[in-house]
């Protein structure tokens, strides 16, 4: 019987493992597909290429940023904002959510104003930034934290709330205090929910930071897509 458990278990992984192949497999080949596709219907003129380029020109313009070390100076302006804004959006969120459950009257004062800020356009919002803070990696790193942070604070504020009661009250029975069930309770419970809102986090601060640098930089891969779109980088040397 538990031979025949085991033979199960493992034709059952292989099936998986093979489906996991296959998946992979129709994958890179709708890939391949699309960039063919892109590159024929560009070469035949079904599509502009001054305004929609061709894989075979970015990859040129692509070596060529990485022959002069323009890309790498970019790249690296836009990593290093993103991690700055990431790391103090995770910091704030937990602070302020650690707040808001600690007491209830800051929570039910501050919540709806969290809500209308966390819905608001912050992309409309960067221009008043610059000018509030001026032109500077400060007014790009803050606006990243804003289309972050709002839902970040609301989301692990909800999760603190959503605790397990009996474990609150089991502290409760044993002389804790409200530290206590803050520090072997509620944090600890929390663990999943704050990873998950990190993985969500690290691609709003790269979000956040590109639109600032739309506005308010004369480096990083936002100034690049800007100046590119501007003056048609990546297809003006193969059409020139």
């Amino acid at each position: 019987m538990r031979i025949t458990n085991i033979t199960s278990q493992q034709q059952y992984l292989k099936t998986e493992h093979q489906k996991r192949i296959r998946i992979h497999f129709y994958q890179l080949i709708l890939f391949i597909f699309l960039l063919s596709f892109w590159e024929i219907a560009s070469s035949l003129n079904i599509i502009n290429p001054f305004i929609f380029s061709s894989p075979s020109r970015i990859i040129d313009c692509f070596f060529t940023m990485i022959l002069d070390k323009s890309l790498f100076l970019h790249l690296g302006v836009t990593l290093s904002e993103t991690l700055i804004s990431f790391l103090l959006v995770n910091i704030i969120s937990l602070l302020f959510a650690v707040l808001l459950w600690w007491n209830d009257t800051i929570s039910k004062v501050l919540e709806p104003y969290l809500v209308i800020l966390n819905s608001l356009p912050k992309s409309a919002l960067a221009p008043l930034l610059i000018v509030w803070l001026g032109n500077n990696m400060k007014t790009i790193i803050i606006a990243a934290i804003s289309v972050a942070v709002f839902g970040s604070i609301l989301n692990l504020y909800t999760g603190f709330c959503s605790v397990d009661p009996d474990k609150l009250k089991l502290i409760q029975t044993l002389k804790g205090n409200r530290f206590d069930s803050l520090r072997l309770v509620v944090l600890p419970s929390s663990i999943p929910l704050f990873i998950s809102i990190m993985k969500v986090n690290i691609g709003l601060s790269l979000v956040g930071v590109i639109i600032g640098e739309f506005l308010a930089a004369r480096s990083g891969l936002g100034y690049l897509i800007l100046y590119g779109s501007q003056v048609f980088s990546c297809v003006y040397k193969m059409t020139d």
